[in-house]
């Protein structure tokens, strides 16, 4: 393989390459960078690029390699959300909120990930505040789906899937509170996991709704899924809500096949709203899990799925108007000074917040009042449990749940941003599983009209080494995962 194609690799490749002194983690940092030059203009994905930052880490991982030192992930590199704090790097959230606010502190995904020797080249744009399905809703600009530039990446981590898309990293990171790293990946044809709920430290990341967002990667294939996971997985002293559970060498769950497997078909995710074209893709997909051995259920009902999407946007934003009120101008960050205290708050909030983070706080705090909140909260609570007592049951009759990722392929820019329920619907497949706080995990099935389509596995909760079993002998099995956009 020529230098300037090493941007291509999965991790598992290069990682043989690194180790085996056949590349040098520099001459890899260097090819993506010049690819990123190069596409960047096209797709938009990243509001900062840290080429310097990047090449002194290069050169760090060489000498870990040359030492024997080296750890599975030194000298790859990535790009990482622009929620997580990176210490000494322009971390804004995709928010004039926070615009010029360089954290002093790396989240603790960063810091796992630096502290095996893989370079970090920049900061992935987002929806603001994780806030939106299209990475439209950036303070900044919008990202473009490299398989069609006039169509929407996906959000809120749509910057991160087009990023690694159009092959500027060998991995990226984004976060996922109702679908944010799956949607995204299902558009953009690359793998998207959201792990259980605690499974990885969310300290640093800045928070929109704290009792479901959870960080995860996107990557080539489930092979470099699984050594991501690896990095990344496990409890956070500095986290009170990542789980004191066991982290097991999730790439000791590749092939090992689908055979005995139980597979869910839920039938409310099948319903009114799929694209024809998008439903046929996962039945085909199911069809050839189910030749692979796999033991197929569609007699599983999850009947309270239709409540998820209003518990959903009742839970949400109550948690981000809590989260968000710290942004007040006065310690950091974006700031209009007045005559008072209140006005200065006022005008800070109305100028550095954009129109769906301002829709969203201000539906939380409605939803939070006197005289709301055991109407509105209360019941969202009890539908969100209920919802996961449901997919409990359904857990005890399988391993496994198969359903679309999205209704949709990616939409065009612009054709949904002004329509609420339309871009909120786009979620509707993806939000049960932070509900319930789940795994799950989006891999390429198919393309439709030159798009991708995307088929989502759920879990158990823990059971990402069951997502990754399933997902890589699909993977082993169809050739959706290698295919790349025309850049």
């Amino acid at each position: 393989m020529s230098v300037d194609q090493l941007h291509e690799l999965p991790i598992h490749q290069a990682q043989k390459l690194l180790h085996s002194r056949e590349i040098s983690a520099r001459e890899l940092t260097d090819a993506c960078l010049n690819r990123l030059a190069s596409v960047e203009p096209h797709v938009n994905a990243l509001l900062t690029v840290c080429s310097e930052h990047a090449l002194a880490q290069a050169s760090a991982a060489d000498r870990l390699l040359a030492s024997d030192s080296a750890a599975p992930l030194t000298g790859i590199p990535f790009i990482a959300k622009d929620l997580l704090c990176t210490r000494g790097i322009v971390t804004t959230c995709g928010s004039r909120m926070l615009e010029g606010f360089v954290p002093p502190y790396d989240a603790t995904v960063i810091d796992r990930l630096l502290r095996q020797g893989s370079v970090l080249l920049g900061k992935s744009n987002m929806d603001e505040f994780a806030m939106g399905s299209s990475t439209e809703h950036s303070a900044f600009f919008p990202s473009r789906n490299p398989w069609n530039r006039d169509f929407v990446p996906g959000g809120s981590s749509g910057g991160s899937a087009a990023a690694l898309s159009a092959g500027e990293a060998l991995f990226t990171l984004g976060s996922d509170t109702g679908g944010s790293i799956r949607q995204p990946a299902g558009f953009c044809g690359v793998v998207g996991l959201k792990p259980t709920y605690g499974r990885v430290s969310r300290y640093g990341l800045i928070a929109f709704a704290s009792s479901l967002d959870q960080i995860g990667p996107f990557t080539r294939d489930l092979h470099d899924c699984a050594l991501v996971m690896n990095a990344i997985a496990g409890q956070c002293h500095k986290d009170s809500t990542s789980a004191p559970v066991s982290v097991p060498d999730f790439t000791s769950f590749l092939n090992r096949g689908v055979r005995g497997l139980r597979i869910g078909v839920p039938k409310e995710y099948f319903g009114a709203g799929i694209l024809p074209e998008v439903r046929t893709c996962v039945e085909d997909a199911i069809l050839l899990l189910e030749r692979m051995g796999a033991y197929i259920h569609r007699d599983i009902s999850l009947p309270s799925t239709e409540y998820a999407l209003a518990a959903y946007y009742i839970i949400a934003p109550s948690e981000a108007s809590a989260n968000l009120a710290r942004f007040d101008g006065v310690k950091y960050g974006f700031s209009r000074q007045r005559a008072t205290t209140e006005d200065s708050v006022t005008a800070t909030r109305g100028e550095g917040f954009g129109p769906e983070v301002k829709r969203r706080i201000m539906l939380g705090t409605h939803t939070l009042s006197s005289g709301y909140y055991n109407a509105y909260y209360v019941k969202a609570l009890k539908v969100r449990h209920r919802i996961n007592e449901e997919f409990q049951r359904a857990f005890e009759q399988c391993d496994l749940l198969a359903v679309p990722t999205s209704p949709t392929v990616a939409f065009p820019l612009g054709s949904k941003i002004h329509d609420l329920l339309q871009m909120y619907l786009t979620d509707i497949l993806t939000i049960p599983a932070n509900i319930a706080g789940i795994p799950a995990l989006s891999i390429p099935c198919g393309f439709t009209d030159g798009l991708p389509v995307g088929l989502q596995l759920m879990a158990n909760r823990f059971r990402e080494d069951v997502l990754i079993q399933a997902g890589h002998a699909y993977e082993q099995a169809t050739e959706w995962h290698l295919r790349h956009p025309d850049l």
